[in-house]
């Protein structure tokens, strides 16, 4: 089966490297909420107010999820060190289970959650699915390998 649309095998040791870095971050954004003066910026057309008004805003929330996407994205979608038939079914299923899940975990949400705190619960589904699928895929293939 054609597999070009995966990761070589060595981005998923730095993936897992950098999501181990990338929820540390994050819940250390969650629990202290730090804004690093070196990452303020100002952005254009970010204000509220008018169209051609710019505002300050600190980087370093959308720099731990631009991290967690992309450790993510690489520990989910790197190859094995044996990239069969098996493998390929197995990925498959577990992103099928994992979507089914996570937008599972979402409707269930949309009745327990309503305004700032259903933002913040869409917020964190960002990335729930990638996560849901790592953890599906890789509780498969090590019982799989132990069988």
């Amino acid at each position: 089966m054609n597999t070009n649309y995966l990761f070589p095998n060595q981005f998923k040791k730095l993936g897992w490297v950098l999501l181990f870095l990338s929820i540390i971050l994050g819940l250390y954004w969650i629990i202290y909420f730090p804004e690093p003066s070196f990452l303020d910026v100002t952005i254009p057309f970010g204000s509220d107010n008018g169209f051609l008004n710019s505002t300050r805003d600190n980087f370093f929330n959308e720099l731990i999820g631009i991290f967690l996407i992309m450790s993510l994205l690489w520990v989910a979608f790197s190859k094995e060190k044996q990239e069969d038939e098996f493998i390929n079914k197995l990925r498959l299923d577990s992103l099928v289970w994992a979507t089914y899940f996570n937008y599972f975990i979402l409707l269930l949400s949309m009745f327990l959650f309503y305004g700032l705190n259903f933002l913040d619960v869409m917020v964190y589904n960002l990335f729930t699915l990638l996560l849901f699928f790592i953890i599906r895929f890789n509780w498969k293939l090590h019982k799989s390998k132990k069988a």
